[in-house]
């Protein structure tokens, strides 16, 4: 396995980023404003992932989407309704904004515990029934353990079913891997993850499945930047990053924005490249923009 650290000229420093936490935590107030918000509110990957999911519960959230721009017209539309795979069709035949990408989580979401082939049919089927985006998890078994090339193969291997069925489907797809940063722990094992996953094709990487006690934390987010961008650096390759899990309030999210601000630019800061999974944080954004309780999520 690469010594991603030496490759990548990059190792953690946790004094460090604590102290930039500290200051970008400082300036949160500083740095919202209706502006950001929305520019966040554009980044969401509107989310719903309950065991209780039905056809008529994710068809009333799309439908939310679809009302948006005729209810609040000052808003943007969301990057993307993220869905498990059995309800991508769903979302494709009643979404009405092309815009809106259909994402999917796949890879036996969320603990990823499952064969390898039936990982990779399940990131096919995802395709085949409408996801533009699928969301895999990292092979934390393979990880933990300390196989980083089993953890890689695994990603390589969806990586190349997704593109061979997007290309049957004749519509490009976008691959997020999730580190599920609150179980690696420790900064240095959130860098190697980082790497490893951009390594075999990751479009985004993203913190967590929302499904564990730890999910997106501000010093998980701080490495997975500083990893973008020194990638970035040594590649040419711009790859993405999505925070998910436990983000609830408008705050929480220009948190993360300015992680993403500070440490890869403005250029990063669009929804091709920043996301956020999200079930609550919509109607609290909404709510700081208004100034009052809004509800419409």
């Amino acid at each position: 396995m690469t010594d991603f650290f030496k490759k990548y000229d990059y190792s953690p420093d946790k004094d460090a980023i604590d102290r930039s936490l500290g200051i970008i935590a400082e300036n949160v107030s500083k740095a919202t404003s209706p502006e950001v918000l929305k520019d966040c509110f554009s980044f969401m990957d509107l989310t719903t992932l309950r065991s209780n999911d039905t056809v008529a519960s994710v068809t009333k959230l799309v439908n939310k989407v679809n009302g948006l721009k005729k209810e609040w017209p000052g808003y943007p539309m969301p990057a993307s309704i993220c869905v498990y795979p059995n309800f991508a069709s769903t979302v494709r035949e009643e979404l009405v904004d092309p815009s809106v990408h259909v994402t999917t989580v796949a890879s036996a979401f969320p603990s990823t515990q499952s064969f390898l082939e039936v990982k990779v049919r399940e990131c096919e089927l995802a395709v085949e029934q409408g996801a533009d985006e699928v969301d895999i998890v990292l092979s934390l078994a393979n990880f933990l353990a300390g196989d980083y090339d089993a953890a890689a193969a695994e990603i390589r291997a969806m990586r190349k079913a997704i593109d061979i069925t997007a290309a049957k489907v004749r519509r490009p797809v976008v691959l997020k891997v999730i580190l599920e940063t609150g179980l690696l722990v420790t900064p240095e094992a959130i860098a190697t993850a980082s790497f490893l996953a951009m390594e075999e094709g990751a479009d985004f990487i993203k913190t967590s499945t929302g499904k564990v006690d730890v999910n997106a934390t501000p010093m998980a987010a701080y490495v997975m930047c500083s990893c973008i961008r020194r990638f970035y650096e040594k590649t040419g390759r711009m790859v993405g990053f999505k925070a998910a899990g436990g983000i609830s309030t408008a705050q929480d999210a220009v948190c993360y924005y300015s992680i993403g601000m500070t440490l890869l630019g403005k250029e990063w800061m669009n929804k091709k490249y920043f996301r956020f999974g999200v079930s609550r944080v919509a109607n609290s954004i909404m709510s700081a923009v208004e100034q009052k309780t809004v509800t419409y999520f």
